[in-house]
């Protein structure tokens, strides 16, 4: 009889964990969460989770998917800078990065392994929105925080740091409209970044949502990657191809479009662009000539919110489902050197990295000192 209720004592035990097992996780929990003038929630309806309380210091990975352009090559420099300030560093027992490409397998399977290896945060650029169920689940099981970041996922299930890409892109739209006054015909020129991602999807569906209201005009695409080789030449082939535009919007590789346009002999018109710092040299050098433009930012810095993210819900602390980080922009009558652009950096660099509302900011001396290389 011992034995027998022993037996079934185990079994519902097993019972009990399994069900505990298949139900890992964070917490659903009310609001508000940690340092709210950081981890901003996006909006009144976003959710707050909440994971186990582990003790530090932690193991953190970054995975990221593609890596050949400069937004992709300073975020991996920002993230390792940012691992290594005072306050941060203390925190992390362990640090990796590694960039996987454009193959979702890839992706996922080194998060996978990070998970298996028993790490305890991975935070990740998504290759595509979709897909990751089964590495959350597993995540999920492990107790391991993931935080999806710039390209986030069409998933409430994991907390994402991001910008409102969907209002970015109306952002351009706005500014553009407002530039072309009454003018609702024409061509635009719309370079869009890499294919396959939310960022790209987001953005574009909130430009062309301003762009089309009670207007007719003929949007071109072609697709720059947002890379500043890339646009320049997909620009320069749209400008031999179909003349004159009224205006150009470009996600990303801005400072290639413009140059385009010199080597085209393209008239200045409106351009709305990155925050580069190519661009915005390019826009302060020829504002008095004609050009008018606006960078919009979206940081490499995002990556350091994700990593201060990740480390405070390993804390316990109850955080936004989906936090949303404030988007900066600067108009051409606005730039100042040293101020939100540097006559002395290189082009490719982004000038927003400084968040503070989070007591964040991570320096052009900083990053600069850092490669893009995966971490052994």
């Amino acid at each position: 009889m011992f034995r027998t209720l022993s037996v079934s004592a185990m079994v519902i035990a097993g019972l009990a964990f399994a069900s505990s097992a298949a139900w890992a996780g964070p917490k659903v929990v009310s609001g508000p969460g940690a340092n709210p003038a950081c981890f901003k929630p996006w909006n009144d309806k976003t959710k707050y989770l909440q994971w186990d309380k582990k003790a530090g210091p932690y193991r953190v990975a970054i995975v990221n998917g593609f890596v050949g352009n400069t937004w992709r090559i300073q975020m991996i420099k920002t993230a390792k800078a940012y691992a290594e300030q005072a306050g941060v560093k203390e925190k992390i027992k362990e640090f990796k990065v590694i960039s996987t490409g454009t193959d979702v397998a890839a992706q996922l399977g080194a998060m996978e392994d990070f998970i298996n290896q028993g790490y305890d945060a991975i935070v990740t650029i998504a290759v595509s929105p979709e897909g990751f169920d089964r590495v959350i689940r597993l995540a999920d099981k492990n107790n391991v925080v993931v935080v999806p970041f710039d390209n986030v996922l069409d998933t409430d299930k994991v907390m994402m740091v991001n910008e409102d890409q969907l209002e970015m892109g109306k952002m351009y739209g706005r500014w553009l409209r407002e530039q072309l006054g009454a003018k609702k015909t024409g061509k635009i020129l719309e370079v869009r970044g890499l294919p396959g991602n939310s960022v790209d999807r987001d953005r574009h569906v909130g430009f062309q949502e301003v762009m089309k209201k009670d207007a007719n005009f003929e949007i071109i695409e072609v697709v720059g990657n947002w890379d500043d080789g890339t646009a320049q030449k997909v620009t320069a082939d749209a400008i031999a191809a179909h003349g004159k535009f009224e205006g150009i919007i470009v996600q990303g590789g801005s400072t290639g479009v413009v140059r385009a346009m010199i080597d085209g002999k393209h008239p200045w018109v409106p351009i709305a662009g990155e925050s580069e710092n190519g661009f915005r040299k390019l826009l302060a050098q020829h504002g008095k000539d004609g050009l008018k433009g606006i960078s919009i930012g979206q940081s490499p810095g995002l990556v350091a919110i994700a990593m201060k993210a990740a480390l405070s819900a390993l804390e316990g602390n109850p955080m936004p489902q989906l936090i949303s980080v404030p988007i900066p922009a600067s108009t051409y009558a606005e730039l100042k050197d040293g101020v939100n652009y540097w006559s002395n950096l290189t082009d490719n660099f982004f000038t927003v990295n400084e968040f503070k509302p989070c007591d964040t900011n991570i320096t052009a001396t900083e990053i600069m000192a850092k490669d893009e290389k995966n971490t052994n």
